[in-house]
């Protein structure tokens, strides 16, 4: 098998190495075997050993580094999620008690906390949220009017009060000739466990209420939520339950049922992959029937198109597009035909922050200014992209990716020098060890090359190894002569060879593979292995 398909399948695997290299260890070693290694590396390794400055700082840092893996593959819990998670998941702060002891239930915890970290820096980097709607009505300007006819804004802001308590401020306030109307909202989140919490509500304005909503996780794939609101203008009650579930790794399925003065059940379907996402909603209440369905098509993970359709107290239906033009904003157009008429919408969205123009361009359904309203933007749309926007983001990718490879250029030539620098803690022994092979004509490393050693053969035809950032190979001769013992050398199965001490990864992402040539009772070897194979001469198979 290639080195790209095992590496790529022991990922999938979820196998985490880089611990078990730094103490030369296999993955499936016993807490005995791990101490034992522990010991010897931490005595090679430490900084009283090395007087030199430069040396003594190389070692106090692979010192650290073998304590760390000690400290962790010693402990059972910490070393199952480093297993199936790597150092994420322990700093994640995922914890392994009595109820979770499973991998699934690990890996599905820490999907859990990735979410709700995501969430929380989502807030942190907007923690308020604000959307201006301003209605734009061309009839009304051409007879004369004014050409804004309505205005809404709404803004909110969320503030975590403590570890478990967060704090919900809102505010909308819509403005149509001259009236206007205004509410005020605050929820107060109390988060009981990692499973269950309770949220207090209050709204004031022109429909003033009190709540009370409290959700439960009842397992892995289903939530309930259970609640009531007082009306402080008639005293009247409105209860709500609603279930939530998860219908496969891609869909979900939602059912609401309000029970008062405006009593109401509502099913909702919503499913997303990676290029698709689809929602459905449909509702029947005693004051209002309504049905809804959408759906988005990504054409990349910049541009996307959208359809929906509503019927019930509203008929209308809407396409439209939206395009990312930097990491937190997206812009969108959206055409749309209905009942009340003919509108073009256009959007902006940065972060929490949105801003909504509804341009009415006529109440009647005319079919010329219907076909006319969904002609005109698309074909301007695809010009202004073919001329501007594509030469713009092709620039921009280009600039990119420049500097993202000088980013990690720099980041490899920190590690080859790291490497060097651990290669000469090991310079001395490694040179007693292999003098000593040399006496008892034993197993001697003569040369011993780590990297993309086909693509730098390609490259080179001498195949000659050098310490520059762009070398896709190291020489880790003088290492591995280190870990020679008693005429043999063993690198176990499954462990990523870069995590060695002496070593590093010279082409983070690209395919490695080991080449080591070395001589035994007068006998020249030579063999290639891949990443993550195993590695055990002298072996008469490899004789040349």
């Amino acid at each position: 098998m290639g080195a790209k398909s095992s590496e790529a399948r022991l990922e999938e695997e979820g196998l985490n190495t880089e611990l078990y290299a730094r103490l030369h260890v296999s993955p499936s070693a016993s807490a005995e075997e791990i101490r034992k290694a522990f010991l010897y590396w931490s005595a090679v390794a430490h900084p009283d050993k090395h007087l030199d400055p430069q040396l003594k700082d190389a070692a106090t840092e692979n010192f650290r580094q073998i304590v760390e893996a000690y400290d962790i593959l010693t402990d059972p819990d910490k070393r199952q999620i480093y297993d199936i998670y790597g150092m994420e998941g322990l700093s994640s702060g995922l914890e392994v008690g009595p109820h979770l002891k499973k991998a699934e239930e690990i890996k599905e915890e820490l999907e859990k906390l990735k979410r709700r970290k995501e969430h929380e820096k989502v807030l942190a980097q907007s923690p308020a949220s604000v959307r201006l709607f301003a209605t734009l009505s061309l009839p009304e300007y051409l007879a004369g009017g004014s050409i804004m006819n309505r205005m809404q804004m709404y803004s909110g802001v969320q503030s975590h009060l403590s570890k478990s308590n967060t704090l919900s401020i809102s505010g909308n306030f819509a403005v149509s000739g001259n009236t206007g109307i205004g509410s005020a909202n605050a929820v107060l989140t109390h988060r009981i466990s990692s499973v269950t919490q309770v949220d207090f509500l209050a709204t004031a304005g022109l429909r003033s209420v009190i709540g009370l909503q409290a959700s439960r996780q009842l397992s892995s794939h289903s939530k309930a939520t259970s609640g009531f609101t007082v009306s402080l203008r008639d005293g009247s009650i409105n209860l709500s339950n609603a279930w939530t579930r998860q219908l496969s790794e891609t869909s979900i399925g939602n059912i609401e049922l309000v029970l008062g003065t405006e009593s109401s059940i509502s099913v909702e379907w919503k499913k997303k992959e990676e290029k698709t996402a689809a929602a459905g909603l449909l509702k029947l209440g005693t004051n209002s029937f309504g049905a809804s369905a959408n759906y988005t098509y990504h054409f990349s993970r910049r541009s996307h198109c959208r359809v929906a359709g509503n019927i019930g107290s509203t008929l209308d239906f809407e396409i439209g597009g939206g395009r990312k033009i930097s990491d937190s904003s997206m812009v969108r157009v959206v055409y749309s035909i209905g009942i009340e008429g003919i509108t073009w919408r256009f959007e902006l969205h940065k972060g929490g922050q949105k801003l909504l123009i509804p341009v009415l361009l006529s109440h009647e359904l005319n079919p010329f200014v219907a076909t006319g309203a969904l002609m005109i933007p698309s074909s301007l749309y695809f010009l202004v992209k073919k001329f501007i926007l594509k030469p713009y983001y092709l620039r921009r990718e280009r600039q990119k990716a420049i500097k993202e490879k000088e980013k990690c250029l720099d980041q490899i030539r920190k590690a080859r020098e790291a490497a060097k620098k651990a290669q000469k803690l090991l310079e001395n022994a490694s040179n007693r060890k292999k003098n000593n092979e040399v006496e008892k004509d034993g197993l001697v490393i003569t040369k011993a090359i780590y990297g993309n050693i086909q693509a730098a053969q390609g490259r080179d035809e001498h195949f000659e190894v050098n310490d520059d950032a762009t070398s896709l190979v190291l020489d880790v001769t003088l290492p591995l002569n280190f870990l020679v013992t008693n005429s043999q050398l063993e690198l176990h199965k499954g462990i990523k060879k870069s995590g060695l001490m002496g070593f590093c990864d010279p082409c983070p992402g690209e395919p490695k593979q080991l080449l080591v040539e070395y001589t035994f009772k007068g006998q020249n070897y030579k063999v290639l292995v891949d990443d993550y194979d195993l590695l055990r001469i002298p072996q008469s198979m490899h004789r040349i």
